[in-house]
């Protein structure tokens, strides 16, 4: 016991400390309305979760001002995430810290270095404790030139994370080179051909819908595909839908992140969809069977039965059902319980002993071989068993009955005797204080029996 004692309490220490450790770069930012559009790329990129699954990190984040002058230049998605990736260093500095650099100068490593994208010793970042309380901050291959300077500090969890403003882009050739976007899929012709032929027809048909999954495929996509036959067998409930419903389905079955299979298997949980606007929540929730992944509403539930496409930053999987938003479709009702089923008009009563018979000793080979529950042999067995108690109960009560009724006889006599003895005038009466000494009055049952019936 003291060591399941004390293995309770260091897993409760582990979840408290794991609790205290966990942040969201996401959530955080997301009350500072300053910082929205560097909010919003950290998502599109996927940086956002590569942060939130660092235990040390440090966040140098943009206002909107400096974004804009970013996206001015028009640079795809790949070299946003490269810019920004530089601005995410691996170390925890804090405010104090930043005015206590040994040495008055550090390097830090960053995320844009850690993927092996920036060649020799351009993924690192050179802070510097400059005079007058100010600290600057620059690209390493950027010639040691200072272009930023620390703002302020927006939210700290110590030696966990830092988010800090920097006051513009870090400058970098390296992060800033044209780098060529993600491939533009051709969506619904990989579904065609790996039999989701009728859900990319749906597609297809629906501009809106479209669009929305080849927009979303550029930052990041994951589509669960039902297969041909069961789609086919779920169009006259699609068809009976308004346009507007039938473009909510369609981009519900797309989620606008990209998820490989093993991040599906080990985040469990509810997953925002295309289709996800505002009170519109038409989310899914997902959950890891195993092997398999298990896509659920309050409608149905799915199996992903095979993967079409697994390329970053797109993924397609085939369901073996179509997943029914509850937003469009009403879950089947839950059908009644079955009533309780009648006793059989053959089965046998209980039994009910009005006399007990005299039973031979029982061999127990007389028993059924199989028998139910309610085993007919014992219920035999305990209804002798109540007969012999409940007749050694009526015998002790009649014996007792019959010794009263005795007993009081016996005195009544007595009491005549005494009156007679008084008649005649007998001069010794009765002493009821002294003891008897009758010689018929003898232990044993029987010996009183007869002391009492005597005259």
């Amino acid at each position: 016991m003291p060591q399941l004692k004390t293995a309770f309490l260091l897993f409760s220490l582990l979840l408290l400390v794991s609790a205290a450790q966990a942040h969201n770069i996401t959530r955080i930012l997301a009350g500072h309305p300053s910082f929205s559009t560097f909010n919003h790329y950290l998502s599109v990129t996927h940086l956002a979760d590569e942060i939130n699954r660092k235990t040390t990190i440090t966040v140098c984040a943009i206002d909107n001002a400096g974004m804009s002058e970013l996206l001015s230049k028009h640079p795809s998605i790949t070299t946003v995430k490269n810019v920004l990736s530089l601005h995410i260093l691996l170390d925890y500095f804090g405010a104090k810290k930043l005015h206590q650099i040994t040495n008055g100068t550090a390097l830090a490593a960053t995320m844009f270095q850690a993927t092996g994208s920036a060649p020799g010793s351009s993924g690192f970042v050179n802070i510097t404790d400059l005079k007058g309380g100010k600290v600057g901050f620059g690209a390493k291959d950027n010639g040691g030139k200072l272009d930023a300077l620390f703002v302020k500090s927006v939210e700290e969890k110590p030696y966990n994370i830092s988010v800090i403003q920097i006051s513009k882009v870090l400058s970098s050739d390296v992060a800033e080179a044209p780098a060529p976007g993600p491939a533009e899929l051709n969506l619904t012709g990989i579904m065609s051909a790996h039999g989701c032929k009728q859900f990319a027809d749906a597609l297809l048909a629906n501009a809106d819908a479209s669009k929305t999954y080849q927009d979303a495929a550029i930052g990041g996509l994951t589509v669960f595909c039902p297969l041909d036959d069961p789609f086919k067998a779920f169009l006259p409930k699609f068809k009976n839908l308004s346009a507007a419903d039938k473009t909510s389905f369609l981009e519900f079955l797309g989620v606008p992140v990209y998820q490989s299979l093993s991040m599906l298997k080990s985040n469990n949980g509810l997953l925002n969809t295309l289709a996800t606007d505002g009170g519109k929540k038409f989310d899914l929730t997902v959950q890891d069977e195993g092997e398999e992944v298990t896509l659920k509403t309050k409608v149905n539930s799915v199996k992903i039965t095979g993967t079409l496409i697994d390329e970053q930053p797109v993924a397609m999987y085939t369901t073996d059902k179509v997943l029914m938003p509850k937003e469009l479709f009403k879950a089947a009702p839950t059908p009644a319980p079955a009533p309780a089923p009648e006793k059989a008009a053959d089965a046998p009563k209980p039994h009910k002993h009005k006399k007990a018979a005299p039973s031979p000793k029982s061999d127990s080979s007389d028993a059924p071989a199989d028998s139910p529950d309610d085993d007919p042999a014992d219920q035999t067995a305990d209804d002798n068993a109540g007969v012999k108690v409940g007749t050694a109960r009526f015998l002790a009560v009649g014996l007792s009955f019959c010794l009263g009724f005795l007993l009081l006889l016996k005195y009544t006599r007595i009491h005549e005797a005494m009156l007679r003895g008084n008649h005649v005038g007998r001069s010794t009466p009765i002493k009821f204080n002294q003891p008897m000494k009758d010689p018929r009055m003898k232990t044993g049952s029987g010996q009183i029996l007869r002391a009492l019936l005597s005259p």
